[in-house]
């Protein structure tokens, strides 16, 4: 299967059961609307899966982990070797979000996609496409064909969460310098100066983050990717893990599985994925606004509005992660919550 055959296969979402889900909201004890983004957000869930019976009883975070050749440029504080470490201690339970999931009752789901030097852990999908990018400063970041690659893999993955009973992902990334490949394709297709989408990433000088717009600037100019070609930007000036994340939206449109944006990276895939499919936009859920400066631009792009501004920047993750009880209680509610009827209470009506 291509790109061009999901993406043709990805329809709108189902109106009836959303029209059924609204149905269940105004029925149950409580005023109209009162819960807000909870009762919208189950809303979509039934329209993306295609049934008014929400059931986020088993969840998963997939985190893309992948290197990025820019960090030769100078735009990252830590070095490369950071990517493999993390990735690894993922498989062991032993990072941020993975002390998140377990609180939220997710799998956490690691994938090397494009890791510099082999990485080992019995939890870690080995589903590299390259051992990281070029510099793309100097040329493409990979060729389509890799690009094309990475996201089916992300597609392919999202079925086989399906196929074990996975009713809600998460979307997270590891990969030292992914904020400057996020940066340029947020720069590219939503036509903003690199300047204007481009932040500190993990803690970078004033310095360091002229030399992060420089190299975006440049990859730009050498590269001349297409904006109406969402897989062109993400070969050109993108990496490997939003690659793979850009499946991971596509998939769930897709296989018909609500898919969580997480921070700025998480959302410059979700971005590349609306460009390759634009119906793809319908099966994805705002978490968090990140911190950096383009994190609610994009969100808006995509016409989502998030859950929490709560000043997060960290990624692999953990932001979508933690929205995910927010959304099990509003499904709590939704199914278990007794009705008017039952109660003998008369009904809100919706006024004009």
């Amino acid at each position: 299967m291509d790109l061009r055959e999901i993406a043709a296969g990805i329809g709108p979402v189902d109106e009836r059961a959303m029209a059924e889900a609204q149905r269940r909201w105004d029925s149950i004890a409580h005023p109209l609307n009162s819960l807000g983004m909870l009762e919208r957000d189950i809303i979509r869930i039934a329209g993306i899966t295609g049934s008014a019976d929400v059931d986020l009883s088993k969840k998963a975070v997939v985190v893309m982990c992948a290197d990025n050749g820019v960090v030769a440029e100078g735009v990252t504080q830590t070095g490369q070797e950071v990517t493999a470490i993390v990735t690894e201690n993922m498989s062991k339970g032993d990072t941020s979000v993975c002390r998140m999931a377990r609180v939220a009752g997710a799998e956490v789901v690691p994938v090397d996609i494009g890791v510099a030097r082999p990485v080992t852990g019995e939890k870690i999908r080995q589903r590299c496409v390259r051992r990281g990018t070029a510099n793309m400063t100097k040329g493409p970041a990979m060729t389509r064909a890799e690009a094309e690659r990475a996201v089916l893999t992300g597609v392919e993955l999202v079925g086989e969460l399906k196929e074990r009973g996975v009713r809600l992902l998460a979307t997270g990334e590891m990969g030292i310098g992914n904020t400057t490949t996020s940066s340029a394709i947020v720069s590219v297709l939503l036509g903003k100066d690199p300047a204007e989408v481009t932040g500190r990433g993990a803690g970078l000088t004033s310095q360091g983050l002229e030399r992060k717009v420089r190299a975006i600037e440049t990859a730009i100019a050498v590269n001349r990717p297409d904006p109406a070609d969402g897989l062109d930007v993400l070969y050109k000036v993108g990496g490997l893990d939003i690659a793979g994340l850009a499946g991971v939206f596509l998939g769930g449109a897709y296989y018909r599985i609500p898919v969580l944006v997480d921070g700025f990276i998480s959302s410059a895939a979700a971005l590349t994925a609306a460009a390759i499919c634009p119906a793809a936009k319908d099966y994805m859920l705002a978490s968090h606004a990140s911190n950096e400066p383009a994190g609610r631009m994009v969100l808006e792009a995509l016409g989502l509005t998030p859950f929490l501004y709560a000043g997060m920047c960290l990624g692999e993750g953990t932001g979508a992660v933690a929205v995910m009880p927010l959304l099990e209680m509003g499904a709590a509610v939704y199914r278990e919550m007794c009705t008017f009827e039952a109660t003998d209470i008369e009904a809100y009506e919706h006024l004009t």
